[in-house]
């Protein structure tokens, strides 16, 4: 029998979200944490049958519409109704581990009990979890506030046994009856506390950021083999430079460039220029900014991670008050935060790339012996310089973009989702360029001849390579072994590295 991740009210870091989502095991919550989500779910049940006062959500209608009391009677229909009617996203459906994540974040939010659903629907959203059945969500439609309506609506269909389910066909329900899982439709307050949230802009985002902490390892690998291929002068490694700066992430790339060129030969062979280009010389600078930003953003992941962001809450007085944690503007900052972070790394590593195809520092016209009747890497350069354009218009802010919805009263959004999917963009365009770049120091290397060595793990990584990929003198198809490569780099820098 698996072991199963016990939810608690622990605060989660950004690497606990990893290791369960990424994680074969069931999840479960502790007995105190149903005992809570019980005890608020009895308070609101309570408060709501005493008082003839209306609640947003509870028993009035929704956004523009909040000043329309439901009479008690309909309060469940009035649940379903929200559920169907925002299920409105448009596009590809998401994939099944973004899914995957965005219902455990939902999760973990629900369990604190603040939103106070009932226990059973709960237990459903936890046992479709560990079922591995994930709700088909289309990936546009969110405006980032009131939180993530359509994405968590389409997640939600399956509450009321509607909507579909990824990678198969039929009526839900049916489906659901099969496995022995039965909806638990929804009641009193419920619809809206699964709509309401951040769950489906945090989800991208955290698997963005997932991504690019990858993609720093790599452009840290890639480009210290650049930096040898290319045979820079090996001054601007000197540590009392960068420590001079005072600049976290720089001082870490810094040290981690010096690890990987241990062992090589660079600084006993004869140089043919003082300086080197910023694209070698200022790597510590730009990836070390970039580091820096990844590590901002994960905090402001974590806290969200372990928030309540539905509408209206049941506080610790059990006071039902209405605010507005839905809104997903500190995600929405960081996602632009990240897409330009990200960038950084492709737009450098095209740069790179330029250096060492452009036929300088001993190396031959665009990395062939036979320039003229082969083009060697010359295009290579011209498909990242693509993808890096590509980059910088991504890179326009998301989260200064506003539209006024329902009627006025939903009057300023996050545009959160969309800055979360456009960081997603950039990470696929920046680890591509990344490839592209390993590709060709790799073949700047091959050319360098036997006795250039270079540092272990680097000369362990470029064998490594080449045994899945060898060298080819003539032209070929370069784009053939760009996913390839990509994958290869990935999976020798995975996070167990």
């Amino acid at each position: 029998m698996k072991a199963v991740h016990i939810l608690d009210f622990s605060e989660w870091t950004f690497r606990d979200i990893i290791t369960i989502w990424k994680s074969d095991q069931p999840i479960g919550l502790s007995e105190q944490t149903w005992n809570t989500v019980a005890d608020y779910r009895s308070s609101l049940e309570e408060k709501i049958a005493k008082s003839s006062t209306p609640v947003y959500g509870i028993n009035t209608g929704f956004g523009a519409l909040c000043n329309q009391v439901i009479a008690s009677e309909e309060l469940s229909q009035l649940q379903i109704n929200l559920v169907r009617s925002h299920a409105c996203g448009t596009g590809p459906s998401i994939d099944v581990e973004t899914c995957k994540l965005m219902l455990l974040l939902k999760i973990i939010s629900l369990s604190k009990g603040n939103s106070c659903i009932r226990p059973e629907l709960l237990q459903f959203l936890i046992q479709i979890y560990n079922e591995k059945i994930f709700p088909e969500i289309p990936e546009r439609g969110s405006l980032g506030a009131s939180g993530d309506l359509a994405p968590l609506a389409h997640m939600s269909l399956l509450c009321i046994g509607e909507g579909k389910i990824i990678n198969t066909d039929g009526n839900v329900a049916d489906l659901l009856k099969s496995r022995g899982i039965h909806p638990p439709m929804l009641r009193m307050k419920e619809g809206l506390a699964l709509l309401n949230g951040t769950q489906y802009t945090l989800a991208t985002l955290l698997n963005a950021l997932y991504r690019s902490y990858s993609l720093f390892k790599i452009a840290n690998i890639t480009s210290a083999l650049s930096i040898d291929a290319f045979n820079c002068t090996m001054d601007f490694l000197n540590e009392e430079i960068h420590l001079l700066r005072k600049q976290k992430g720089q001082i870490e790339v810094a040290d981690t460039l010096r690890q990987l060129l241990s062992g090589s030969n660079i600084q006993f062979r004869s140089k043919i220029s003082v300086q080197d280009p910023y694209s070698f010389r200022c790597i510590p600078q730009v990836h070390g900014a970039t580091l820096d930003c990844l590590h901002y953003i994960e905090d402001i992941v974590t806290r969200e991670i372990n928030a309540v962001t539905d509408n209206p809450l049941m506080l610790s007085q059990q006071q039902v008050l209405s605010g507005g944690n839905f809104h997903a503007q500190p995600l929405a900052l960081a996602a632009d935060f990240l897409c330009i972070s990200v960038a950084e790394l492709a737009s450098i590593s095209e740069r790179r790339i330029y250096q060492l195809i452009n036929g300088s520092r001993g190396l031959p016209d665009f990395l062939t012996t036979d320039p003229g009747l082969n083009s060697g890497y010359m295009i290579v350069q011209y498909s990242a310089a693509s993808l890096v354009s590509q980059n910088k218009q991504l890179c326009t802010p998301a989260s200064v973009d506003s539209i006024v919805t329902s009627k006025g009263q939903e009057d300023h959004v996050s545009m959160g989702a969309n800055a979360a999917l456009k960081a997603m963009a950039v990470t696929e365009r920046t680890g591509l360029v990344l490839a592209m770049e390993w590709m060709t120091t790799c073949r700047a290397w091959q050319l360098r001849g036997v006795e250039w060595k270079t540092g272990d793990k680097l000369q362990f990584m470029f064998q490594q390579y080449r045994e899945l990929i060898p060298y080819r003198e003539k032209d070929h198809i370069p784009s053939e072994e760009f996913e390839k490569t990509l994958e290869f780099l990935i999976h020798v820098n995975s996070p167990s590295d």
